[in-house]
């Protein structure tokens, strides 16, 4: 490989047949003069357009079939057209300077086209060239040249995390490596789960126990998750009234008065509120409100006025010492439930880590696109983090997103994609460039991803995520496939032979 020119932060080469080099490969351009080195990645690989090639491939496929006999060529010319037919040219982008100094992003300079020589290199060579973090690490894939692909967790450690792609590409399956990974290592881990993946994760394929099992606490709203008023407090009562039931003001103000006169009598529960309700003295349009969110409320049986039926999430996360993973399962819940229980969450993670009643969290919101509003996620990412909540969202909508939301990502693991909108929106977040992002993700196939942000050194690495022992779920269920696997009849059942024989 050899350097023919260069634009802007890019460094163009050309490549002969027999170099091994694709899109996604780092290389190490070195001046034997210089002490530091251009390190660059090809983002995109084309065939290179010399003067007069088309017209010459076209005369010589021409003459080849229409002319019979034995071809005379003394001087081989033929075999370096050949060779020329088939050099590439590869576009790449500058990522940095390496010296002795350490490797910096910033460092920028021309490199000379007669005296440098282009080396290849692997992902365990080039983190040996940033020189990256010695903290504890996650194994969440393999690279293209076999090397295992290795994040800090510190990386993860007060940060927040976007995972986006189209459907069925292995989102989820990433977030319950990220997730599994984290709670081994001894952190807390609360997951909004919305297809109920991650109960399984304390299973290996073998039937076994895996390395979860023990440190893995499944909830369900309004069954084993249940708060009674007192724990949850007027403040948290009054964000799940206002953010998710859209109550007025003028309905929220006598709440509250409500709220104090039976925090003051000791009666601070739901039957003594909808009493409370029926004979307070108020306008009956507010009394129509009140009623309708009271109902709302009763609806989700996220509260109970039982202390012995309810929980708290210090004593839950008390039990978890050595670290491990909430589950809430959000699969059989409505859809308002699951917005209650999610905001409820927040606002009393919120609570507790003020207080330092609880250590710091890591929230994993699978799906996030369904309940991800404005107004408190915008919150979250702002100032909660602050406190010990770092979020890692799981959507294939990326739309959904707020802008604000991903000016403030750390880190973008990023999947197949080909909308160009998508791929806009995400580029903007990124301190990659939007042309890399662009060219690399819409060519990544399925259980393939690019990963972006500090995880990687603000270097951008293709990987393959990899398997995993544990029970994962989370597969689209098809209903030919599920026929054809033993012969299963409609409900899934296995299908005697008798059976078979007659339904044919």
């Amino acid at each position: 490989m050899k350097i023919i020119g260069n634009s802007q932060n890019e460094i163009l080469l050309i490549a002969l047949p027999g170099e091994n080099a694709q899109v996604g490969d780092y290389l190490l351009v070195d001046e034997r003069d210089k002490e530091a080195k251009l390190v660059i990645q090809i983002y995109e690989e084309s065939y290179l357009e010399a003067p007069g090639l088309a017209e010459t491939i076209v005369r010589e496929e021409l003459i080849q079939s229409s002319t019979q006999g034995v071809e005379a060529d003394p001087y081989e010319i033929r075999s370096l057209s050949l060779l020329l037919r088939d050099a590439k040219l590869l576009r790449c982008k500058v990522r940095g300077v390496a010296s002795q100094e350490g490797f910096t992003t910033a460092g920028r300079y021309l490199p000379s086209r007669v005296l440098s020589i282009i080396k290849k290199l692997s992902y365990g060579e080039l983190t040996q060239i940033t020189r990256s973090s010695n903290s504890k690490k996650i194994r969440i894939g393999e690279t293209a040249d076999g090397t295992h692909l290795e994040i800090p967790v510190n990386q993860l450690d007060g940060r927040l995390t976007i995972i986006t792609g189209k459907k069925e590409s292995g989102k989820s399956h990433l977030a319950k490596l990220l997730s599994a990974g984290i709670s081994d290592l001894g952190a807390l881990v609360i997951v909004f789960d919305l297809n109920d993946e991650y109960s399984s994760l304390q299973l290996t394929r073998r039937g076994s126990a895996s390395k979860l099992a023990g440190r893995l606490v499944k909830l369900e709203p309004g069954r084993s998750l249940r708060f009674t008023l007192s724990y949850l407090g007027k403040h948290c009562v009054v964000n799940v009234l206002h953010h998710v039931l859209d109550m007025p003001g003028a309905s929220l103000r006598e709440f509250m008065r409500i709220w104090d006169f039976l925090d003051s009598t000791n009666s601070l529960t739901m039957r003594s509120f909808g009493a409370a309700i029926e004979s307070w003295r108020c306008n009956e349009f507010v009394r129509d409100a009140l009623f309708a969110r009271h109902y709302s409320l009763l609806s989700t049986q996220l509260i109970t006025d039982s202390l012995a039926g309810s929980v708290t999430i210090e004593g839950i996360l008390a039990e978890l010492k050595t670290g491990g993973m909430i589950i809430l399962a959000l699969d059989e819940c409505s859809s308002l439930t699951r917005r209650i229980t999610v905001e409820v969450i927040l606002s009393k993670l919120l609570d507790l880590l003020e207080k330092d009643r609880i250590p710091p969290i890591f929230l994993f919101a699978e799906e996030a696109h369904l309940y991800l509003r404005e107004t408190y996620w915008d919150d979250l990412v702002t100032r909660m983090r602050h406190f010990g909540i770092f979020s890692t969202f799981v959507t294939n909508q990326p739309g959904a997103i707020q802008d604000n939301v991903y000016r403030q990502a750390d880190n973008i693991f990023l999947f197949n994609f080909t909308n160009e909108n998508d791929l806009e929106m995400i580029s903007r977040a990124s301190v990659t460039d939007s042309e890399t992002i662009k060219k690399l993700a819409s060519m990544l196939p399925p259980r393939t991803c690019l990963a972006l942000g500090s995880v990687v050194n603000e270097l951008p690495v293709i990987f393959r995520v990899a398997p995993t022992e544990m029970v994962t779920l989370g597969e689209t269920k098809s209903f030919f496939r599920v026929r054809e696997e033993g012969n299963r009849d409609l409900l899934g059942r296995s299908a005697s032979p008798a059976a078979i024989s007659t339904q044919a």
